[in-house]
């Protein structure tokens, strides 16, 4: 059945699509918004800032000269308290405390090597003072003095090293023997007794408990 007239579809505008379509930005606004809301809500802190809460308050500058006397004489004291604990530590190294020795020095094994070297009379204990007389012999202008003072170092260096060589062979022996349950290295033990050995009897540390000639057992 024909309709009267002519019949006309509605169809959308091409403004109102643009204007209905959804932009980009506007997905993501929300989100971002969400982002900024969730944040901790408060300034970083200044480095110095934190120090100061971590270190507390800082006490306010002494009013009358009778005070800051007071607190110079608390920071003397407590310098002087440091100074005494750092010589006690020293003292009590000094004796062979174990508490207070390095690592390398303690134990039994190590301590019965450093009686072995110290109650021999070792040359090795002249490698500082000689050390100290080829450095005096080559400031002279003489080529006379530097020529024997090389030889003469060359021989007692040769000597040292045969004596330390000797010294390690025999002092491994004697720990083995005194410690047959410890895992004794002879390499390790020959070094620790040449370097105990080439020191100067007074600065050697721990100080020796044994004077030389003294029977070790």
């Amino acid at each position: 059945m024909p309709y009267p007239g002519v019949v006309r579809f509605l169809r959308r505008n091409s403004a109102d699509t643009t204007a209905e379509a959804p932009q980009p930005g506007a997905q993501l606004a929300e989100p971002l918004d969400k982002a900024h809301s969730s944040g901790k809500g408060r300034p970083t802190p200044k480095r110095r800032e934190a120090q100061a809460r971590r270190s507390g308050p800082v006490p306010p500058p002494p009013r009358t000269q009778r005070e800051a006397f007071k607190r110079m004489r608390g920071n003397k004291v407590n310098k002087e308290e440091r100074r005494a604990a750092a010589a006690d530590r020293r003292a009590r190294m000094m004796a062979g405390d174990e508490k207070y020795l390095p690592v390398r020095d303690r134990g039994p094994v190590k301590a019965y090597i450093r009686d072995l070297v110290d109650s021999r009379r070792n040359l090795m204990g002249l490698f500082m003072p000689l050390a100290i007389l080829v450095f005096v012999a080559l400031l002279t202008p003489s080529l006379a003095v530097q020529r024997y003072a090389t030889l003469a170092t060359t021989f007692m260096l040769i000597a040292m090293i045969i004596e330390g060589f000797i010294l390690g062979r025999i002092v491994t022996k004697r720990v083995r023997a005194k410690f047959p349950t410890e895992p004794i290295k002879g390499l390790s033990i020959g070094w620790y007794a040449f370097i105990r050995a080439s020191q100067l009897r007074k600065l050697r540390i721990p100080k020796p408990r044994v004077g030389p000639g003294e029977a070790v057992k």
